[in-house]
């Protein structure tokens, strides 16, 4: 069976989906169990805040693996805190780390986003950091011991996809040098999130692309495929491409000017 691990947990699906935007908590249970999802991501912060939406979240994941998530923190010293928070009220010691101070492109520090996952590993947490494509950064985070790390393909919620394409082929070179590698933000299509299993990492991460469908979960079973469809076609060892074409049937015996197919 082709499984992969966070820390010591070992999971058949590479798609993890983030618990916001569905308009009832009904659908998103649907959205959950069509994307064969094994863990779903919780804003913690917003739970213990009792923010529209959030208010029985917990209780209605209930049975599912949870990632309490650091969303709203803008300091290293906020992400300590929250995700304190979070292993009080869900008894998960995982915690998908964000460190986001920018309001307008919801873009992760990564200076603080390092702070806080040595700190929270001397805690003892399993630390999922959520960063931007450097692979400086994501070798710094290995070294310490984070569980994954989590490079974004685009900003959070825009749905452009796989922008970010050059710099994750960078993290698929070196995936021997770091933990699971978990594809989080701006994915709007199957398609996209195909393109990121194709290279050859681990995951992905996608909340908005399925919550905002007009039907969502139609969505998240599409998004399941998409994944399915791209790890078997990373497996299945792609062609190398060429630089001109090449006719795929045999050219000995056959008069100039005939059929190249």
């Amino acid at each position: 069976m082709d499984t992969w691990k966070v820390g010591d947990v070992e999971l058949r699906s590479r798609l993890i989906l983030g618990s916001g935007k569905f308009r009832d908590f009904g659908v998103m249970r649907e959205a959950i169990q069509a994307a064969g999802a094994e863990v779903v991501t919780v804003a913690i912060r917003r739970v213990e805040a009792r923010m529209p939406g959030h208010v029985g979240l917990l209780e209605a994941l209930e049975g599912v693996r949870l990632l309490p998530n650091t969303a709203g923190a803008r300091t290293a010293e906020e992400a300590l805190r929250i995700a304190r928070l979070g292993r009080a009220l869900t008894g998960e010691r995982w915690v998908k780390l964000e460190v986001i101070p920018d309001p307008t492109y919801l873009l992760p520090d990564p200076v603080e986003t390092l702070k806080a996952a040595e700190a929270l590993l001397a805690e003892g947490f399993l630390v999922l950091p959520y960063i931007g494509p450097d692979l400086v950064l994501a070798r710094r985070l290995a070294q310490l011991g984070t569980a994954t790390v989590m490079p974004l393909a685009a900003p959070i919620g825009s749905g452009w996809g796989v922008k970010t394409r050059a710099l994750l082929e960078l993290f698929a070179r070196e995936r021997a040098s770091l933990p699971p590698v978990v594809v989080d933000a701006g994915l709007g299509l199957p398609s996209h999130a195909a393109e990121v299993l194709e290279l050859g990492l681990d995951a992905v991460l996608v909340n908005t692309a399925i919550a905002e469908a007009k039907d969502p979960v139609a969505m998240a079973e599409a998004f399941r495929l998409g994944v399915e469809a791209g790890r078997r076609a990373y497996l299945a060892g792609p062609m190398p491409p060429r630089e001109g074409a090449s006719p795929s049937s045999p050219t000995e015996g056959v008069p100039l000017g005939g059929p190249g197919r």
